[in-house]
């Protein structure tokens, strides 16, 4: 955390996933976000090359510094938010099977999530419900285990699932025990082809049309007793602490969620960046009065404050992201500093581009009607803006506030 400066390596991956968003995302970003399906030919051109795969993923997860991952997740959403999200809800997955897993479910599931160069897949983690979205302790979804049969029962509905359906891997959060609330909560790999598991409701959406939400419903859905991540054991141990009142390890979906935030931090500046980059040439270009409209203050005021915003939420991204990685305990909250500082960085800087373009950004000639539209979801999910606020301030308070 010394040194600015990205390693050789670092930047030859930043450069490699920029060149494949430039030559494959950004060209077919119309043509999907209008579609609103599934962009699996980019899918399988992101495969061809490596971007998109268990190994790739994985190296890049592994990088000591933390950064690699935000800086592939920034340059792929630069491309395109909605195509990129097609592609990184199968990270989400893995995040929670690396979280909650052991190294072998790790290393047998992670592969899965993603297939292979001939069959690329996607995998969904399954969350949220519609009456437990910010709220995860009160999730209604069942996990029964059949001892005879050493097998899992689960039954419910999940909601706005990235890949609902259309996933392999379906990684389910259920509750075990509903008394003890998020303590009582485990997670489950369901294998594709798994019957009882349905999305027949997809959800149409403002934003990030390309990437596939649904509703999942879970109908005496059995799974195997290896598909409990972490182990029966691990769990038995962990729900008898709860029941005792002991302190038990941090609930599995909030462990994902820790993970996660700095990453999706680092995808809200990926479309801050593209709109702040398109205003940034469209002011240089256009013509109004006699001069180039950057001449005028109110302009180049508004892209000097988009520019800032976007390298102070960066560093609270890079910072969340090597703390992450290397154990550091975020004791004020310094991963919902993250997310929650770049998904309104991204929010404002998109508002702005278009309030630049005027009429023109209105219009979907231009791509920041777009990215406008594709922003504003970053301070709803993955915890809304309130949500990280009450972590932050819980943080550093040591206060239970509500």
């Amino acid at each position: 955390m010394v040194s600015f400066e990205l390693s050789e390596e670092q930047q030859d991956l930043q450069q490699w996933v920029r060149q494949f968003a430039t030559d494959y995302i950004r060209p077919a970003a119309d043509e999907w976000d209008a579609r609103e399906e599934m962009p699996w030919p980019v899918i399988r051109e992101a495969a061809k090359v490596g971007l998109y795969s268990f190994e790739t993923q994985a190296q890049v997860w592994g990088d000591p510094t933390g950064l690699s991952m935000p800086l592939v997740a920034e340059e792929v959403f630069w491309g395109d938010a909605g195509i990129a999200m097609a592609m990184f809800g199968t990270n989400l997955a893995m995040g929670a099977i690396f979280a909650s897993g052991t190294p072998e479910q790790f290393l047998e599931w992670g592969p899965q999530c993603f297939g292979d160069i001939a069959d690329p897949k996607v995998a969904a983690f399954c969350v949220s419900e519609p009456d437990a979205g910010s709220d995860v302790s009160s999730l209604r979804t069942r996990a029964r285990y059949d001892e005879a049969r050493d097998e899992w029962v689960l039954n419910g509905q999940k909601a706005w699932i990235t890949n609902g359906g259309e996933a392999g891997i379906h990684v389910v959060v259920a509750s075990v025990e509903p008394d003890l609330k998020s303590r009582g909560q485990a997670t489950f790999i369901v294998p594709p082809g798994t019957p009882g598991l349905v999305a027949n409701r997809k959800i149409l959406k403002l934003g990030l049309r390309a990437s596939h939400t649904a509703d999942v419903f879970l109908d005496d859905v059995r799974v195997p007793g290896r598909c409990l991540l972490g182990g029966k054991e691990k769990l038995d141990e962990r729900l008898a602490k709860a029941r005792e009142g002991r302190k038990t390890a941090t609930q599995n979906a909030m462990r994902t969620f820790e993970l996660t935030r700095p990453v999706v931090g680092a995808q809200a500046l990926g479309i801050a960046r593209a709109a702040y980059e398109y205003a940034l040439d469209y002011a240089k270009e256009r013509v109004a009065f006699g001069r180039a409209i950057i001449e005028n203050q109110a302009i180049a005021f508004d892209l000097a404050n988009m520019r800032t915003e976007i390298d102070a939420a960066r560093l609270l991204v890079w910072r969340a992201a090597w703390m992450g990685r290397n154990n550091k305990a975020f004791d004020a909250g310094e991963g919902s500093m993250s997310k929650l500082k770049a998904s309104e960085v991204a929010v404002m800087a998109t508002e702005r581009a278009v309030q630049i373009l005027g009429g023109a950004g209105y219009s979907r000639d231009h791509p920041v009607e777009r990215m406008y539209r594709d922003a504003k979801i970053y301070t709803i999910f993955e915890g809304t803006s309130e949500i990280q606020r009450l972590v932050i301030s819980r943080a550093i308070s040591g206060v239970s506030i509500r």
